[in-house]
């Protein structure tokens, strides 16, 4: 049986596009993290988490920039 069945197919836009969000959620992280604040903090666990889930390049950048955005969207007082 050949495990060519199970190989996952990523391009080099994927790695690129994943890098970024991935990067930029770690910043989000850090700053939920240190500042107290859930808000940015989900959202950077989220977009360092939602790259392995989403194999479409658009639709990755789409729920990313979802994400992304979501903390000036809802703030905290």
């Amino acid at each position: 049986m050949s495990a060519d069945n199970t190989k996952m197919d990523l391009n080099e836009n994927h790695l690129w596009v994943s890098l970024v969000f991935g990067a930029i959620g770690a910043g989000m992280f850090l700053y939920g993290k240190k500042a107290g604040r859930m808000v940015p903090l989900g959202a950077g666990l989220g977009l360092m988490i939602v790259p392995y889930f989403i194999p479409n390049v658009i639709a990755m950048t789409a729920a990313c920039l979802a994400m992304g955005a979501l903390p000036w969207i809802v703030r905290e007082s």
